[in-house]
């Protein structure tokens, strides 16, 4: 059964990975699309890494707390990118990506 700690870690991994995809969504339809380039490959590694972190959790797996390390990694990564653009998708992945990391670094 999970603790409060990693059923907030799941929701926070959760609602970053839909931000991320829903960024990678908003990015493709900006006008310079090249320019987002950088923002869509960490939009997309995050969102991954984020599903990896649920699906290790639902499992409580052995690879758990480095997984959860992994995904502060790739979340503050994604968030610094994002923050560069002025878009508003870009700002929500940011936030999302934001409370991710620091949902992933408790469980550490």
């Amino acid at each position: 059964m999970m603790n409060q700690m990693q059923k907030a870690c799941l929701e926070a991994c959760n609602a970053c990975a839909v931000s991320c995809l829903q960024c990678v969504a908003a990015c493709l339809k900006e006008s310079d699309v090249k320019a987002m380039a950088s923002c869509i490959a960490l939009d997309l590694e995050c969102a991954e890494i984020c599903r990896l972190c649920v699906s290790s959790m639902a499992r409580d797996g052995a690879c758990m707390k480095q997984i959860c390390e992994l995904c502060a990694t790739a979340c503050d990564m994604c968030a610094a990118e994002c923050a560069k653009h002025a878009h508003a998708h870009c700002k929500e992945c940011a936030d999302a990506c934001k409370r991710c990391a620091e949902a992933c670094r408790v469980m550490g």
